[in-house]
């Protein structure tokens, strides 16, 4: 089997639980707004967030346009007209503060550092994921970060991959691998840039697309049999 040498894993629901970060995040920001945070709202909240980020990933919307109008577009849908860019601000501090990680996720890495070359590639925001990462304690075991926000660039765009390869010393695709939790941005991104994939698909949900992981997985330490480590 294929030996590997460049990991490339992305953050959010693969090394951090953005889930958890998220809904304290949303907590905070609708307690300060003095609005319910009910079942039926968080819903709302992330299909629009979704459909706004799915939009960003094939290059319709930048990335100002999904930050800035989900929360007035949630809100509107409860008959509220908000300023939807300082309610982002207030959100992206609150979500600033949220590191919890994924089961197994800091004994994963920080045993794979020994043997790989790790490398964080990311879409979202260039300082929330820097200080999320720092204060996870997982920053230092990584070469590079990088952030779509900084590359000007998203996953699974092929843009954003050629730039990541260039910068990486003595990339070969051959020894390389991509690890996500998104069918769309991870594992599409690994397809179109020609190199492997792992799909961490914790609640094993079906793939009704033609995007095909060269693995999947259920769990980050089934990573330990892939990697023969």
């Amino acid at each position: 089997m294929r030996k590997y040498q460049t990991l490339l894993f992305d953050v959010d629901n693969t090394l951090l639980d953005f889930s958890a970060a998220e809904d304290e995040a949303l907590r905070l920001l609708f307690e300060d707004q003095d609005f319910p945070l009910t079942d039926e709202v968080k819903d709302q909240y992330k299909k629009i967030n979704q459909s706004l980020w799915r939009l960003f990933e094939e290059g319709k919307i930048d990335r100002d346009t999904v930050m800035n109008t989900r929360h007035s577009r949630l809100f509107k849908e409860y008959g509220r007209e908000v300023d939807g860019a300082l309610l982002e601000s207030k959100y992206r501090n609150y979500l600033r503060e949220g590191h919890q990680l994924v089961d197994g996720a800091f004994e994963l890495i920080s045993h794979l550092h020994n043997h790989f070359d790790l490398y964080i590639v990311t879409n979202g925001d260039s300082e929330t994921q820097h200080k999320r990462l720092k204060d996870s304690c997982l920053y230092p075991f990584f070469k590079e970060i990088f952030v779509s926000d900084e590359i000007g660039f998203q996953k699974p765009q092929k843009e954003f991959f050629d730039y990541v390869f260039a910068r990486i010393p003595n990339f070969s695709v051959e020894k390389g691998i991509i690890i996500g939790d998104s069918l769309s941005a991870d594992i599409k991104g690994g397809y179109l840039s020609g190199i492997d994939s792992c799909w961490i698909n914790p609640e094993m949900l079906p793939n009704d697309t033609n995007i095909i992981p060269t693995y999947q997985i259920q769990k980050l330490d089934e990573l330990y049999h892939i990697l023969h480590v």
